[in-house]
């Protein structure tokens, strides 16, 4: 069995899940809703580039070295 992961517009969805079912395709939708910690940490890393909480990324490899 393979495995097919596709972003299609909302048009696009309807004549996917269409096809689908005439060929008696078994498939499931997967919401994009991402959990709300995510949500919570994306929000608080923007406020954080937004006050000037940041470093780049040179500046971040010669603080945390590869080993």
């Amino acid at each position: 069995m393979s495995t097919y992961v596709v972003n299609p517009t909302a048009e696009q969805e309807k004549l996917i899940t269409a096809f689908l079912e005439e060929q008696q395709i078994s498939f499931y939708k997967e919401d994009e809703t991402l959990p709300q910690h995510v949500l919570d940490g994306i929000k608080r890393g923007q406020a954080d580039f937004s006050a000037g909480r940041f470093i780049s990324f040179e500046e971040f490899k010669k603080k945390y070295p590869a080993e």
